[in-house]
């Protein structure tokens, strides 16, 4: 059950083109992505629209004119061609904090995060997925380059690569500042509905 309120915005038809991003689907219609969450920018939408690699699924009120037409800003395209999703989210900081949900692993606050080596560096431990936690600055500096037994520090799950899956499911609890209401029929499908 999605917990947060979402808020949508909705755009005026005097706002600026730049204030108009497209949510950019695949061909099965579920984003490419949602965190971060798949969007263009309104230039390379309509570039994919006249390279015929895109259907405009929803736009907008604004529109943009050239001497020779006009067109509504697409708010909501999907893609022609399937494209595969990787199995595997890369391995980076903003990941691993996804993965983790934006809290320390040691102590559960949410606030100064760096990441930590469960196995440091110093004794072999390597820079992977199964080896490095989301920690708060007080939480990584106490630990140091000891071993979890050492500093009596454990984390609260033992890290993992997590699936692209995964992390989308993570991304959820953290929703973008921006959803424009065109976009609600696309987002979230597959979360429990309250009766």
């Amino acid at each position: 059950m999605l917990t947060q309120n979402i808020q949508t915005n909705h755009v005026s038809e005097n706002s600026s083109p730049e204030s108009c991003p497209a949510l950019v689907l695949n061909a099965d219609f579920r984003p490419l992505s949602y965190y971060p969450l798949s969007l263009w920018h309104w230039q390379d939408a309509i570039k994919a629209v006249f390279l015929d690699r895109v259907n405009i699924v929803s736009e907008y009120e604004q529109t943009v004119s050239s001497p020779s037409f006009d067109m509504r800003l697409p708010s909501v395209v999907s893609l022609k061609n399937y494209v595969t999703p990787a199995r595997y989210p890369a391995f980076t900081r903003f990941n691993v904090f996804l993965r983790d949900k934006f809290t320390c692993q040691y102590c559960g606050i949410e606030d100064d995060l760096t990441f930590d080596h469960v196995i440091p560096r110093s004794k072999g431990g390597t820079t992977t997925w199964e080896n490095v936690v989301a920690a708060c600055s007080p939480c990584n500096l106490r630990k140091a380059n000891k071993l979890s037994k050492v500093a009596k520090m454990w984390p609260s799950q033992q890290p993992y690569r997590p699936s692209v899956h995964q992390l989308h499911a993570n991304g959820r609890h953290f929703p973008p500042n921006f959803l424009h209401e065109s976009w609600q029929d696309y987002l979230y499908w597959d979360t429990e509905l309250e009766p």
